[in-house]
């Protein structure tokens, strides 16, 4: 294993972040400020608890989550679209790195900063609402993993698209309906049998579920239901990137 290089792939991604603060760090915080401020007094204020928790303390696992998984797909994806853009990207696959030690660098990078803002959001929701963490160690498993899963996610959009349309299509008009109707803002057992179904198709549910679980010790779903199923988009995710790179697709052409 070549460290060296993992780690100049890693510090270079790292190093655009602090390039681009304001807009990596400060708009994610402010954004989830303003859902605590809407969703929290104004729906809140009607909704007193869902299941036992103060509704503001409710969705605050769903709005870490909803800008956890923004976060690792958009840069996950914008990480390794960029060198396919610029042409630079040849130079890193023609340089003695193996494929291991690129999705090491690159998703290492883009799951590290999607959990800074997330621990960020955690912080900043503690100061609107009470929280405790039931189970900490299921909290940060939750964490890691997810993060983990969809900046591998973001790293398989970014070599799939063709141009910056393509590059913003999932995580700007798939990701956030799939996250808000995933149970971030409410509990799925308060919908009709039918749509509680219909919400079990919902992967981001289970993701969801699992940390909300960590939080209240409530769930929608079962917590092992839920680590078995960010589990499995892992695998899946690690299967279709082992393809990318034995095939060479979107790469080599």
């Amino acid at each position: 294993m070549n460290f060296e290089a993992v780690k100049a792939i890693y510090l270079f991604e790292m190093a655009r972040t602090r390039r681009t603060l304001l807009q990596s760090v400060v708009s994610p915080v402010i954004s989830t400020s303003l859902y605590f401020i809407v969703f929290g007094a104004a729906i809140g204020s009607r909704i007193q608890e869902v299941e036992g928790v103060s509704y503001g303390a409710f969705i605050t696992p769903g709005l870490i989550m909803l800008t956890l998984l923004t976060q690792c797909v958009g840069n996950g994806s914008f990480g390794i679209y960029f060198p396919k853009f610029t042409g630079t990207i040849y130079e890193i696959l023609s340089a003695p790195v193996s494929m291991v030690e690129i999705v090491l660098g690159y998703v290492g990078a883009a799951a590290t900063k999607g959990m800074m803002v997330g621990l960020i959001i955690l912080a900043t929701a503690a100061l609107f609402v009470d929280l405790s963490i039931a189970h900490p160690a299921m909290m940060l498993l939750f964490f890691v993993l997810t993060a983990i899963t969809f900046s591998l996610f973001g790293f398989i959009i970014g070599i799939w698209a063709g141009n910056f349309e393509q590059l913003n299509l999932i995580p700007m008009l798939v990701i956030p309906p799939l996250t808000f109707l995933g149970g971030s803002f409410y509990s799925v057992n308060m919908l009709s049998p039918f749509w509680q179904t219909v919400s079990h198709f919902n992967p981001v549910l289970y993701l969801v579920s699992g940390f909300r679980w960590s939080f209240f010790e409530i769930a929608d779903v079962n917590p092992i239901i839920s680590l078995f199923m960010v589990g499995l988009f892992l695998l899946i995710c690690l299967g279709v990137v082992a393809y990318i790179f034995r095939t060479g697709y979107k790469l080599k052409n």
